[in-house]
């Protein structure tokens, strides 16, 4: 019963990856994450090493995870409940993004807290295309589209609240496994969405993007409901998207599309004193 940690990717993966694999769902943000690590470096998502971390039950079995890639706060997985106590005296945390019932249970231990976003996990249900349809047709996003799609992750990212520092990184890889697609009209893109690659028969919509000037003529359910037909179509078993829970438009959009609740995650933080 207790939490181990190291920053190999491959240590982690072997020991904690099958049982990230049981419920992709929940554990989506880890799985990607460390797959990128494992893909692109320990340096992927900054120079700092990485802290990935695994609980180990009273049976001896995987039961908790956290990936830590600076300068972005620790990320959890499912963590079981009996993990959090040793967790909080084991890796000093003053912010996390978790679970709503993990994170609450940490916060419960700091002084004071704060709820800086609370996210929406959707999982896709019974794809309904918007109708009628916007003006214009989707295409896969390649290199020539560079320039754009870095700018536009760029402004996602601003968007967001997350430091831009990888944008061509992510753009890169993502047009060279056509992942990214661009919804068009008149020969003009006007918005986008990628998927992040399947793990464990699950993806996520990600990135998904209209720049202020096109936005209001539902661009963005077109591109969002296209990625996601074609993510289904490949062979995804899950189809996956996570949306802040502040804003009612994109959470209308997404439902209104078939996208359905399936749990909550807080990014929280530990109140200065």
């Amino acid at each position: 019963m207790t939490w181990t940690f190291t920053d190999d990717v491959d240590v982690f993966l072997d020991t904690a990856g099958a049982w990230l694999a049981t419920r992709p769902a929940e554990n989506t943000l880890v799985l990607t994450v460390t797959a990128t690590l494992r893909s692109s470096g320990p340096h992927a998502y900054g120079e700092d090493a990485p802290v990935l971390g695994w609980w180990r039950g009273p049976d001896g079995e995987v039961a908790g995870t956290l990936v830590q890639t600076p300068p972005y706060r620790p990320l959890l997985g499912v963590v079981a409940p009996e993990a959090v106590g040793p967790l909080a005296a084991a890796f000093p945390l003053t912010a996390v993004n978790a679970d709503r019932a993990t994170a609450e249970a940490l916060a419960a231990g700091w002084p004071g807290h704060q709820v800086e976003e609370v996210q929406r996990l959707y999982r896709l249900d019974k794809l309904v295309p918007p109708f009628p349809a916007p003006a214009g047709r989707p295409r896969s996003a390649t290199a020539a589209d560079r320039a754009l799609l870095v700018a536009w992750h760029r402004a996602f990212a601003a968007d967001v609240g997350q430091p831009d520092s990888h944008a061509e990184r992510m753009v890169d890889e993502r047009t060279a496994s056509a992942d990214l697609t661009l919804w068009e009209t008149g020969g003009v893109p006007v918005s986008m969405a990628g998927v992040s690659p399947r793990i464990a028969g699950a993806v996520r919509v990600t990135a998904v993007y209209t720049p202020p000037e096109h936005r209001g003529h539902g661009y963005a359910a077109a591109v969002t409901a296209e990625v996601s037909r074609a993510a289904r179509e490949a062979g995804a078993q899950e189809v996956l998207l996570f949306t802040d829970l502040a804003n009612p438009t994109s959470n209308g959009v997404y439902r209104r599309i078939g996208y359905r609740p399936v749990s909550d995650r807080l990014l929280i933080s530990a109140e200065s004193t």
